[in-house]
């Protein structure tokens, strides 16, 4: 099979990604085997690229917004997912399943999990192993290539929603604008937020009031009203504390990524006083997922997408890089 390779770390102007022939692995017990049709590109994939994410395991194939179809089911699994379904694999490749977080519902916390693309071999190819438990199926109504953004920029960014308690009737604000954020506003919108979208890339505003912001302005420009809750996808600290000046008493901020250059000091009474709450956003659960697919469903949620060729995915991450991507990236890899 062929993928995209990563096996030392480098800045991805230099395209360290390399098309390889690779061997099209084999279902183990309790696994299924993804023809994969579809692979979204996201801002982890970069962080792993260029080594901000040191723990990765090299060589790697990257890759975690997988959308395709089961090809092949090992022992003991093909029930739940049956050969021949679309199905999705996640940030999340597995977890052990009986550690205190595991058994209290926050598996996104277990110290022994693994991820797609960083520990394990990733979407960015052919053919791809997934713990059938941990696959997602993926709605009927869904085409594999808009299903992909929603299998990590959307779980995230409805996971994110949820810790930063933004409800019916609520001021919400999104920082940055990009594959997470115009999957999340369209969440937000459902269930009656007023949004308030910060971003420095005006195309990226204009996006997000297509897609329903009540305003949307640079990250320093002060918004009509203050918010009760506020989601901050931009990995910049100093973007935190934008976000903590405009979140009124009792609110909270999330930090949605998964690195963040470092915060600046913090002023307790400007940034925290008056019971606001710094809340960081680590990976997201099963239950996220499948809830964010059900209510996908329902909304119907519409992703942007720009796509690439498999081979084309070192120009991918650079163009998300440079902030040129309208939505999400994603690569057609099936034909």
């Amino acid at each position: 099979m062929k993928a995209m390779v990563l096996e030392a770390f480098h800045p991805v102007k230099d395209k360290p990604l390399k098309l390889m022939d690779q061997p099209v692995p084999d279902p183990g017990p309790g696994e299924i085997l993804l023809w994969i049709e579809y692979c979204g590109v996201c801002h982890t994939d970069l962080h792993i690229v260029e080594g901000e994410l040191k723990d990765a395991r090299l060589p790697i194939i990257p890759g975690h917004q997988v959308a395709g179809i089961v090809v092949k089911a090992g022992e003991g699994a093909g029930e739940r997912i049956s050969v021949g379904r679309k199905a999705g694999a996640a940030w999340l490749f597995a977890a052990c399943g009986f550690c205190e977080f595991c058994l209290s519902g926050q598996e996104n916390l277990c110290r022994m999990a693994r991820f797609t693309g960083f520990h394990v071999h990733g979407g960015y190819a052919e053919y791809m192993i997934v713990p059938e438990k941990f696959a997602y199926r993926i709605p009927e109504d869904f085409t594999n290539l808009h299903a992909a953004p929603l299998l990590c920029a959307g779980i995230i960014g409805y996971r994110a929603l949820r810790l930063s308690g933004a409800a019916a009737g609520s001021r919400l604000g999104l920082y940055g604008f990009g594959a997470s954020a115009h999957i999340a506003i369209q969440v937000a919108k459902r269930w009656g937020c007023e949004v308030y979208v910060f971003s420095r890339n005006e195309k990226h505003r204009q996006h997000a009031r297509e897609l329903g912001a009540t305003w949307a302005g640079d990250y320093k420009d002060e918004p009509p009203s203050k918010h009760l809750s506020s989601v901050v996808f931009a990995p910049a600290g100093e973007v935190a504390l934008n976000a903590l000046e405009n979140t009124d008493r009792g609110g909270t901020v999330a930090l949605a990524g998964i690195t963040m250059t470092p915060l600046p000091e913090i002023d307790y009474e400007k940034h925290l006083y008056w019971e606001r709450t710094l809340q960081t956003v680590s990976n997201a659960t099963r239950v996220d997922g499948e809830e964010l697919l059900k209510l996908a469903s329902e909304i119907p949620i519409k992703t942007t997408t720009k796509l690439f060729a498999l081979k084309e995915a070192n120009e991918a991450l650079l163009e998300l890089k440079e902030g040129r991507i309208k939505g999400a990236a994603v690569l057609k890899i099936g034909k």
